[in-house]
């Protein structure tokens, strides 16, 4: 009896420990399944942020700037639309798409030493898929050898298409540096003419 009863409880102890057992191993494999989700969803990238029309543009004119600096016309077409135009500062009539501009713009860039173009005081609006831009710039250059220095203003329109917003309408103008009251000095060297189309090189 003594012996039967030993039995039993040794064999009530074993299928305790071995419950306790596999119910350990369960929760050890659950842990380790939800590890494993925790580690499989840490991997995958996070969705990115939307960035703000206005931040997107304000950082393509930055684009578009540099690459009007140092010549690179491929790396400005990206910016604007192929049936771009432009307001003549020659007084003449509106330069009508990238083609007609860029080439004026390469003969142009011949005649300078060098691009320095500074930009000030960005205001930009957006309206649906449409956006404004405004802003007043500093350009500096040499022509034969000699200090060309020019300020003025610019007013972009943009149009989104797809996920860009490219330049649909440049206005650039020159301000008469008799009447310039800002950074250009009155004893600044100043050419008696302006380079061969002027107005259609600065963006």
């Amino acid at each position: 009896m003594a012996h039967s009863m030993i039995k039993n409880v040794s064999l009530r102890c074993f299928f305790a420990a071995a419950l306790a057992f596999v119910m350990a191993l369960g929760a050890w494999a659950g842990q380790k399944n939800k590890n494993q989700k925790t580690s499989d969803n840490a991997s995958q990238p996070l969705p990115a942020m939307p960035i703000p029309a206005t931040a997107q543009i304000e950082n393509d004119i930055g684009e578009m700037l540099g690459a009007f600096q140092i010549g690179n016309a491929e790396l400005m077409h990206k910016h604007y639309a192929d049936n771009v135009t432009f307001v003549n500062g020659d007084y003449g009539p509106l330069v009508f798409g990238w083609q007609n501009y860029v080439a004026q713009y390469e003969q142009v860039r011949a005649s300078f030493q060098g691009m320095q173009l500074i930009r000030r005081n960005t205001y930009i609006f957006t309206e649906g898929n449409i956006a404004w831009a405004s802003y007043q710039w500093e350009f500096g250059s040499l022509v034969n050898g000699k200090p060309y220095s020019a300020v003025g203003q610019t007013t972009l329109i943009l149009k989104k298409v797809g996920d860009n917003w490219l330049i649909v309408h440049n206005h650039t103008s020159q301000i008469c540096p008799v009447c310039a009251t800002g950074p250009q000095a009155a004893g600044q060297q100043t050419p008696t003419r302006n380079p061969p189309a002027a107005a259609p090189t600065k963006p």
